[in-house]
């Protein structure tokens, strides 16, 4: 019996924090209310420009600069460390995002 209960706390106790943190809720909500916010604003400056002549690329480059107060809310809530990688990388995300947005707004296919 005694084995049996030893060996229950070693496994309870070896779980302990190891899938996340309670802090980590917050974040994670902090993460997808900015992600909705950013993605809001692309759809947003697309549908408006959207039947602009213009270049895609350029429009969705437009629409990314526009967007970049969002964008950089996204960072913060994302790159607690500053990491400039996760930047680099919510930046491109942001530019590719807005080019999908753009050529849904022209009723062109994605992919």
């Amino acid at each position: 019996m005694r084995i049996i209960l030893v060996f229950a706390v070693l496994i309870l106790g070896a779980c302990e924090g190891s899938f996340f943190q309670v802090g980590d809720l917050g974040r994670k909500f902090k993460i997808d209310k900015t992600y909705v916010a950013r993605d809001s604003c692309l759809a947003r400056n697309a549908a408006a420009d959207g039947a602009m002549n213009e270049d895609a690329a350029t429009l969705a480059h437009a629409i990314a600069i526009a967007c970049a107060p969002e964008t950089e809310k996204l960072i913060e809530a994302s790159a607690v460390d500053g990491d400039a990688k996760v930047a680099v990388a919510i930046r491109r995300d942001t530019e590719f995002r807005a080019m999908g947005f753009v050529l849904k707004a022209r009723g062109q296919p994605i992919f």
